[in-house]
């Protein structure tokens, strides 16, 4: 498909255009998406202000970013046409993250750690555009009763269900959500749908914690905010008035901020399963009390991404087990996108999740 069409190109910390670029060439192996909608994730604000390099060869643009997004189908590749699996019009989704299904890490399933990926908006050109393409094998149909704006959500949605599945929540279950973002959010209501027995759900804005409130969680308690009705001063002697001194069974922690690193140690229990799914510094450490952790013989994971939780991801969507919806709150047009990730990074407005609609 020849022509050009609107992006926002980033070109280095703080200069980022909008720009008039030449449509994506599909290759053999690609499709070709119209872009509907697409999230600003965190990373977005940190590349832009420069706080972490991009993942192209030298770390620098130009490059449109933007990762979590949805759209339609308006050309295919070679390959996808000649299998037939998809067609010009369809609804989808994509998982950014494309793998190469070749290196030895891929052919032993774990396509999240392969040697050979490449990430819209991140190491190649991403979706804060017109139009955006992918490798046909990261497509993803979306349900009938799936909108554009839910499946931009689907990409964390895809984070937050691989977190869950590795917390191994059972029925019934005392679980604990720290950090109360869109995906810590996301998590607590796919824990909730997924059988535990008590949601809660402990950050430091209380706008975020009525959200968690809204849709599920079954207490709510800000550990940072001495003003706030939510406050609990030791939230580690909380856990234990309301488990009787079992302490929690599940904990996940939504965030990388290390202040809370060793949280999740002193309030989950015996043989307690503790999941870190945020993104930490470099240099931050996990502090482990080993002794009492192998006593109680707790289990310490950091999953990674989402391999294979796409299709569960759409289908929570899709039966409503959650409400992406009550998630976003912000929408800005392709042009408004530095303003919409000046608002994002200081919280103007409370936002949860920020969509940008080309």
């Amino acid at each position: 498909m020849k022509g050009k069409m609107k992006a926002m190109v980033f070109h280095e910390s703080l200069n980022m255009k909008y720009e008039e670029i030449d449509i994506p060439e599909v290759g053999p192996d690609e499709v070709l998406v119209k872009v509907r909608a697409c999230g600003i994730c965190g990373s977005d604000i940190a590349y832009y202000w420069g706080m972490s390099p991009l993942e192209t060869s030298d770390g620098k643009g130009p490059l449109v970013l933007g990762h979590e997004f949805s759209g339609e189908i308006v050309e295919l590749g070679e390959l996808p046409k000649s299998l037939g699996l998809f067609k010009v019009g369809d609804r989808v989704t994509v998982d950014p993250v494309q793998y190469c299904n070749a290196c030895e890490v891929c052919k032993k399933g774990q396509v999240n750690l392969c040697e050979n990926k490449s990430v819209s908006g991140v190491s190649v050109d991403g979706a804060f555009a017109e139009y955006a393409k992918a490798k046909y094998t990261s497509i993803f149909q979306l349900p009938d009763n799936v909108t554009y704006e839910q499946g931009a959500f689907s990409e964390p949605l895809a984070d937050a269900v691989y977190a869950v599945q590795n917390l191994e929540v059972t029925l019934g279950d005392f679980c604990v959500v720290i950090g109360p973002g869109p995906i810590g959010l996301a998590e607590a209501q796919l824990i909730k749908s997924s059988g535990a027995g008590t949601v809660v759900v402990i950050g430091t804005r209380d706008y975020r914690l009525e959200v968690a409130k809204e849709n599920g969680a079954d207490f709510i308690f800000n550990t940072g905010d001495s003003n706030s009705k939510y406050y609990v001063p030791d939230i580690t002697k909380k856990i234990a008035e309301l488990t009787d001194g079992k302490m929690a069974d599940r904990v996940l922690v939504a965030t990388g901020n290390p202040e809370v690193m060793g949280l999740p140690f002193e309030i989950s229990g015996r043989r307690s399963v503790i999941v870190f799914f945020g993104l930490p510094g470099e240099k931050d450490i996990v502090p482990v009390p080993a002794l009492q952790t192998t006593f109680w013989d707790k289990r310490i994971k950091f999953p990674w991404l989402a391999p294979f939780t796409w299709p569960r991801a759409l289908n929570a969507i899709s039966t409503k087990l959650i409400d992406v919806d009550a998630l976003v709150t912000h929408k800005f047009k392709l042009e408004e996108l530095i303003t919409a990730l000046e608002k994002v990074k200081n919280r103007e407005g409370n936002p949860l999740k920020a969509l940008v609609i080309p």
